[in-house]
């Protein structure tokens, strides 16, 4: 089950836990990715609240949490290799995982058909 936000982060939830990233559009909108700073594992996230920056040749942007929990997780292979996430934001490239302080926030969030609807 993925859902998404307006600011054009994906979730993928497994359990208590979700995967974090950016949208494929997020990511061709960000061009080529030279660095990428995420949270530290153990770090408590708030909705809404700046989680990480992801840098590229064009700009630096904020990736908000969508939900508010703890990090449980997080992709080093995309740190060291920023452009993993350009190349595949929706999988190899994802962010980090949360454990989900209320599951239920997920449904405040769009669904694919939702997400495909939204105006970008």
């Amino acid at each position: 089950m993925l859902r998404f936000t307006d600011e054009h982060e994906w979730l993928a939830r497994e359990g208590d836990v979700a995967t974090v990233g950016i949208t494929t559009h997020a990511a061709e909108q960000l061009g080529d990715l030279v660095f990428i700073e995420l949270p530290k594992v153990g770090a408590r996230l708030v909705k809404g609240e700046a989680a990480a920056v992801v840098e590229s040749v064009k700009a630096a942007s904020d990736v908000y949490a969508p939900v508010s929990g703890e990090v449980t997780e997080v992709n080093d292979a995309a740190v060291a290799d920023p452009s993993s996430v350009g190349s595949d934001p929706q999988g190899a490239g994802w962010l980090y995982r949360i454990r989900l302080d209320d599951p239920s926030a997920l449904d405040d969030l769009m669904d694919e058909a939702a997400y495909a609807a939204f105006p970008k």
